[in-house]
């Protein structure tokens, strides 16, 4: 298959194909006798691994050894699961932190009238660090 079947059957833009192709993540593919490049099906399975992992918030990098580990079934499992025990810390982390800047943001909100002169403004306020 083109880059352009690739793709479409991938759900990625042909632009993401080829970057993941310059960082290594998808093998330099093959070119027919015009220059074109072709796929085969585990290049498309590849290629949905990655989707997939970028939608679970795995780094590029992350998804490198993922797939290095992928490429050689026979080691042990437990990289894989540490690798993910990782990436589920990050992300509790980032949802703590969340958790916090909604409840600041939530607080803010609540206190100011939604009217009135800009330098009475409580958000704003926060936001420069003043007292108004």
């Amino acid at each position: 298959m083109n880059i352009g079947q690739l793709a479409r059957q991938a759900g990625v833009p042909i632009d993401t194909v080829r970057y993941y192709e310059r960082q290594q993540l998808l093998p330099t593919a093959a070119r027919s006798a015009g220059g074109y490049r072709i796929f085969g099906e585990q290049d498309l399975r590849r290629l949905r691994f990655i989707r997939r992992a970028k939608a679970l918030g795995f780094s590029l990098d992350e998804i490198g050894e993922l797939l290095s580990l992928s490429d050689h079934p026979p080691q042990d499992m437990g990289s894989v699961r540490d690798t993910a025990r990782i990436r589920l810390q990050d992300i509790e982390l980032r949802m703590a932190e969340l958790q916090r800047m909604h409840g600041a943001l939530s607080q803010l909100v609540d206190a100011c009238p939604g009217h009135g002169a800009l330098d009475q403004c409580p958000i704003l306020a926060a936001m420069t660090g003043e007292d108004r």
